[in-house]
């Protein structure tokens, strides 16, 4: 037998270890973020795959919220890809820094700069996934950016198109989660939810393969889930969305999804997880996209608006700037601080910003501004707020939407002076926030209903609802609130020498003419003619009546001099 039949003398072939490129992609593949850090910088000594290297560099970067790196990275990869004519790779790279001129430096003209030079790079190619990956994008800038549902539908429609035509399942899926949110936003709830529960059935069943893919399917559902209030659907994608987050550390959607989560809290009524949930987000996306910080800073300004703290609440609305949620928030807040006629400008601001198309903004900016306009004596606004809103809750016949009307409608009618009209609005109200799982609107619309029934001189049921709502504040808790259960307490079991015929809370004669005309109904203009005096000095009566009252708006100083007899002319 010969000697090379030996096996221990057999020639072994060593195992080359494979191209730092190549490692670089498989750890973005498994989220190891750091190691593909590590093998890109080593790739970049290829001078032949550089713009390669660098776009891996960027993506890993991206991850590990190193925004230098992502942007030196990105830019250079894109002019390498452009010197070599490799057009589509270069339109990928000029839409991921259209991204990243957003998300890390609020840049909108330079991130749209960079969606044109895309699509110049691409407008001549044969359809690409790169194709599908542009439209996705600007769909979803058209809609978070620009508050144009329009735009967004439409370009999710095309991601999904060209994702289809091209074989591109990631692309396509992430247009099909925009399409459904874009739905939800628009009114098409039933439709929207179910396209979005389709694509993340996807997820958990693994058909994704980009993590950005997954992240953006799954932020997109928790998004729709908090517009409609949809508090189930939220905290089980939430759960499994952190829990994905957490795993793969994805600190920017993890963050973005902390934010969404904490406002379907508040919705819950557990505001101390709201407050850490919220507390999270802005940590994190103050940390990795400080761009984006208003996602949580608004919604944390809104929790400090519920809970009575008012110099916070403004401080953090404008630290939020132009966010939709601080901009209906301010508005709230001049509501709460009793000045009626600038909560209706700033309502009225708000809505100027959306779109007719966007249904669920709207429908928030309308409740807000039918309060004002009804406290402000403009009952002909108010009742065209609620004509629209109406209008919403036709389209789109969710359990919220239908209680946030019948509370507009509340308002309307206990200023057109229809007080049992009024208890039955807010009977509904009650009801529906019960169903859907939202304790404090529950408490606050009871509120108003002990309102109406004390209106109609029934004031052992309006203290019923009023101590049913008080332990809800109470846990909150909502100072606040409280305060206000307190004082329409005292208000319905005030002592019958404090009723008609006594010193009437101090009320001049002629600021017992001015309530009992808004009482019917009329604008402070239309006081100022009727009285022969200025619309100036209507305001400052309704300022002393709200001040010596002690209440806190034109309807609820309606409803206590209805209950105290004081309405009926001498």
């Amino acid at each position: 037998m010969g000697a090379s039949s030996d096996p221990r003398r057999e020639r072994v072939t060593p195992i080359r270890p494979a191209p730092p490129l190549e490692i670089g992609r498989a750890a973005l593949t498994k989220g190891a973020w750091l190691e593909a850090q590590r093998a890109f910088e080593s790739a970049l000594t290829d001078e032949q795959h550089m713009p390669e290297a660098l776009e891996g560099l960027g993506l890993a970067a991206w991850w590990l919220d190193l925004a230098d790196t992502v942007f030196s990275a990105r830019e250079r990869s894109y002019r390498l890809y452009r010197e070599r004519g490799d057009e589509v790779a270069a339109a990928r790279v000029a839409v991921w820094l259209a991204w990243d001129y957003g998300a890390f430096r609020g840049e909108s003209a330079v991130a749209s700069g960079w969606f044109q030079r895309a699509h110049q790079l691409l407008d001549s190619v044969p359809p690409r996934p790169e194709h599908a990956w542009l439209a996705v994008r600007e769909g979803a800038f058209a809609l978070f950016e620009s508050a144009n549902p329009d735009v967004a539908l439409a370009r999710a429609a095309d991601a999904v198109r060209i994702g289809q035509a091209t074989h591109a399942l990631d692309y396509e899926m992430i247009g099909r989660a925009l399409h459904g949110l874009v739905r939800v936003v628009t009114g098409d709830v039933a439709d929207g939810m179910r396209e979005l529960d389709g694509v993340n059935a996807a997820v958990l069943a693994g058909e994704f393969s980009d993590p950005v893919a997954i992240g953006l399917s799954c932020c997109y559902l928790v998004n729709a889930s908090e517009r409609v209030r949809d508090t189930d659907r939220a905290v089980q994608w939430c759960d499994r969305l952190k829990s994905f987050s957490t795993s793969w550390g994805l600190r920017p959607l993890l963050g973005v999804c902390r934010a969404h989560y904490g406002s379907v809290c508040v919705w819950r009524g557990a505001w101390s997880e709201a407050e850490d949930e919220l507390t999270a987000a802005t940590e994190v996306l103050t940390a990795s996209r400080p761009a984006m910080t208003s996602e949580g800073v608004s919604r944390l300004g809104e929790l400090r608006r519920l809970q009575g703290r008012l110099d916070d609440a403004e401080a953090l609305f404008e630290q939020a700037g132009h966010h939709p949620i601080a901009s209906l928030g301010r508005a709230a807040l001049a509501l709460d601080r009793g000045d009626a006629h600038r909560a209706m400008d700033l309502a009225e601001r708000f809505l100027r910003q959306q779109p007719e198309t966007n249904r669920t903004d709207r429908a928030a900016g309308l409740e807000v501004l039918a309060r004002a306009a009804v406290d402000d004596g403009e009952l002909d606004r108010a009742k065209e707020a609620l004509a629209e809103m109406q209008n919403i809750v036709a389209r789109a016949a969710t359990a919220p939407l239908r209680a946030s009307a019948s509370l507009i409608a509340g308002w309307v009618a206990g200023s057109d002076g229809a007080h049992d009209v009024a208890r039955r609005h807010f009977e509904d109200a009650v009801d529906l926030f019960q169903g859907c799982g939202a304790p404090y609107e529950t408490a606050r619309a009871r509120v108003e209903l002990a309102r109406a029934l004390g209106a109609l001189g029934q004031p052992e049921p309006a203290l019923a609802e009023l101590r049913r709502a008080a332990p809800t504040f109470s846990a909150m808790p909502a100072p606040r609130d409280l305060a206000r259960v307190a004082d329409l307490e005292g208000q319905l079991t005030a002592p019958a020498d404090d009723a008609p015929g006594k010193t009437r809370a101090g009320l001049s004669r002629r600021e017992l003419d001015v309530i009992r005309l808004i009482a019917a109904g009329l604008s402070n203009q239309a006081i100022a003619e009727k009285l022969f005096i200025s619309e100036h000095t209507v305001h400052r009566h309704v300022a002393n009546i709200l001040t010596r009252l002690n209440v806190p708006s034109r309807s609820a100083a309606v409803a206590r001099a209805a209950m105290m007899g004081w309405l009926k002319t001498p």
